[in-house]
């Protein structure tokens, strides 16, 4: 199922601090585009409370009410613009949360804010936005709360970027990719790190060609080759385009440190939204083991 025909749900974590409000920013704007419903999801993790014996009743039952008076207020916000929402309150672990919200509902996109570093400073990736990555069977999008900030904002009409490198989620994220750029008429930038084996051929060129990137009257490319580390190529490619987002492929098993290699590199260093993209087959993958340790 591709994003395109299967972006009919969009699950926001749902922060009460305000850091989800520019993830709900980008999630209004997709779900507009793509005629998607959105569903805010909320979670009340116990671990939040573990320097005492157990949460006292009342204690959840306030938190439980002012999450639901938020909730309702930014559904019914959302309402108001013509978005079919509604939300989801749940206790558990949040990561785990998120990915059961996403299984009931067969959502096509999670949308997760993360904290931002004076102005538009690097995405700080926090521990659900990491597990998120890793567990989630469709793509998750990260939202630095700052990112519309400084001198790394995207540029008006700026492309959608997308880091090209060579895995299982190659052909996925190629197609979302594809998918954004045409629904909001944004240029497609296509940025490959050439190895030096690749030092004489153009990798970008022949890869888009591969998987059936080309310019058409309603989708503009643009092809760009670096020679270096693919994440530092694609920073670079970010600080001179400005895009508007950054698309990349999550590797499920990598032969660098971490299971995602340059995606999560991305993630854990940009200074625009980014969408990290599973390969389509992880919605049949059985659920992976939740990871203990973050960063």
């Amino acid at each position: 199922m591709s994003f395109a025909t299967g972006l009919k749900t969009i699950v926001v974590a749902a922060a009460l601090d305000g850091r989800s409000e520019a993830a709900l920013e980008y999630a209004r704007k997709l779900a507009a585009a793509y005629g998607a419903r959105i569903v805010l999801a909320h979670g009340l993790d116990p671990m939040d409370y573990a320097a005492v014996n157990k949460v006292p009743g009342q204690v959840l039952e306030g938190l439980t009410e002012e999450a639901r008076t938020v909730l309702d207020e930014l559904t019914a916000g959302l309402l108001r613009e013509g978005i079919p929402s509604h939300s989801e309150i749940r206790q558990g672990a949040v990561a785990k949360m998120m990915v059961d919200v996403v299984r009931q509902y067969d959502a096509g996109l999670i949308v997760v804010g993360t904290k931002g570093m004076e102005g538009a400073g690097p995405v700080i990736v926090g521990a659900v936005a990491e597990q998120l990555v890793r567990l989630a069977p469709c793509p998750v999008l990260a939202v630095a709360a700052d990112w519309n900030a400084g001198e790394f904002r995207p540029a008006p009409g700026g492309p959608v970027l997308l880091a090209m490198e060579r895995n299982e989620a190659t052909a996925a994220a190629v197609s979302t990719a594809c998918s954004l750029a045409e629904k909001f008429h944004r240029t497609l930038l296509v940025v490959h790190a050439r190895t030096g084996a690749e030092a004489s051929a153009d990798p970008c060129a022949a890869t888009a060609e591969e998987f059936g990137i080309k310019s058409t009257e309603l989708l503009a490319v643009r092809c760009l080759v670096k020679d270096g580390n693919p994440a530092e190529v694609v920073a670079e490619a970010v600080a001179e385009a400005h895009p508007s987002l950054l698309v990349a492929g999550v590797k499920r098993t990598s032969e660098t440190p971490g299971p995602h290699g340059t995606a999560f590199a991305l993630l854990a260093s940009s200074r625009v939204p980014v969408l990290c993209v599973p390969p389509e087959a992880a919605s049949q993958e059985p659920e992976a083991h939740m990871p203990v340790g973050t960063r």
